[in-house]
């Protein structure tokens, strides 16, 4: 029994293949198809598409900051909250040096809506109804399509 093969040492770094000498697995999809993005990137995506429409319209919205929130903050607008509405966006004014602000409120949109489509139609609504208050002219004004499904 002179022929006894030494027990190999563990390698220091990553393992390069698996078990069955294939290799590590790659990503189930490719970046570029849309099975790799995230609920919050497609929201964005929807909240990005409904600016660019009504920045064709309204050249000044560039100076507006559009930002998605996960869900609204109890903070200083608890008071204007019903026990049963639940803010879809809001706006922050400019001051101080900082541009004027449009939130949407990713979690309570996607709550009301079932499909792609209706969750764009509903983000748009809601863009819609910020930039118009912020500007302080009705939605219709903003965008002659709103309200028509």
């Amino acid at each position: 029994m002179d022929n006894q093969v030494p027990p190999r040492a563990a390698a220091p770094g990553p393992r390069r293949r698996d078990r069955h000498g294939r290799g590590m697995r790659g990503p189930v999809a490719p970046p570029q198809v849309p099975l790799s993005a995230s609920r919050a990137e497609v929201f964005a995506d929807l909240v990005q598409d409904s600016v660019e429409r009504l920045e064709r319209r309204w050249p000044q919205l560039a100076d507006i900051d559009f930002l998605v929130l996960e869900v609204p903050r109890l903070g200083g607008s608890a008071e204007r909250w019903s026990d049963e509405a639940v803010p879809l966006g809001g706006t922050i004014p400019a001051r101080e040096g900082r541009p004027a602000r449009v939130v949407v409120y990713r979690r309570p949109v996607e709550i009301r809506t079932k499909g792609r489509d209706e969750r764009a139609a509903l983000v748009h609504e809601v863009v819609v109804e910020q930039v118009a208050e912020l500007l302080g002219l009705t939605p219709e004004t903003v965008d002659p399509r709103y309200g028509e499904d």
